[in-house]
């Protein structure tokens, strides 16, 4: 579906939500934590280095947003009963969510598949599929507690149309993409929850520098520049909508 890119949001959009970001150290998850928490959301950093979760935490708190919570995780090595001790420490701080953005990626190699190194491929798979599946279900009483959540999952344009050499990355975004239409329908008798994927689209990132060495970084949009879609998903305004797939900016052409 075609982006917000335009959409202005209330300086207080989510206020008094709970919001939790994955990979909020850096690029995407970042620039998402640091706007949630501008318009009023207590955010739950997310990801697996403490340095850099620490260095939101004090942005936000400098800007003077809510008081944040960092919960350092690594999906590499997270195990059922991580997902499941995260549930209930949540539950006991926070007593529901409003919100989850599925940010953490891996982006594996640029290679043709009859190279492709199998031990690298189920890493892959266990960072941009299988963990924020099993964390979800893990956190389902927590949002289902909420009068008003949102699931974004991250996807990429070669998760709706598969690309030469993208091997793990490609389909581990085509299984998110299904997987949200799975859950999106379960959850239709459920208002109250919705779940929806977005493809950020090129966009100054280190994972996009990997994938495209050669390219100009000056030429994409930074995260902070498709924020507004982010903000339209997990705000008020987008209640109702679940089981679609977004755009964070419109095509290259």
């Amino acid at each position: 579906m075609s982006c917000k890119i335009d959409y202005q949001p209330a300086p207080n959009l989510l206020e008094n939500r709970v919001v939790l970001v994955t990979g909020a150290g850096d690029g995407i998850g970042r620039a998402a934590a640091l706007t949630y928490a501008r318009h009023g959301a207590t955010v739950i950093l997310l990801g697996r280095t403490i340095a850099k979760l620490e260095r939101v935490y004090d942005d936000i708190e400098a800007a003077g947003g809510p008081q944040p919570a960092i919960f350092p995780l690594n999906f590499e090595g997270a195990t059922l009963k991580d997902f499941h001790d995260m549930a209930e420490t949540l539950d006991k701080e926070f007593g529901r969510l409003d919100g989850v953005l599925h940010n953490a990626g891996l982006l594996g190699r640029i290679t043709p598949f009859e190279q492709y190194n199998p031990e690298l491929w189920e890493q892959v798979m266990q960072v941009n599929i299988n963990g924020p599946i099993w964390m979800t279900q893990a956190l389902l009483p927590l949002l289902q507690a909420s009068d008003d959540a949102s699931v974004i999952f991250t996807s990429s344009s070669v998760g709706r149309k598969g690309r030469a050499y993208w091997g793990a990355y490609s389909v581990s975004k085509f299984a998110t993409e299904g997987f949200v239409e799975v859950l999106s329908d379960e959850l239709s008798n459920q208002p109250n929850v919705r779940v929806n994927t977005l493809n950020p689209g090129a966009t100054r990132t280190q994972m996009r520098r990997t994938a495209y060495p050669g390219e100009d970084p000056f030429t994409l949009r930074t995260p902070e520049e498709i924020m507004p879609t982010y903000l339209w998903l997990m705000g008020p305004d987008s209640k109702g909508v679940s089981g679609q797939k977004f755009d964070a900016q419109p095509p290259r052409v």
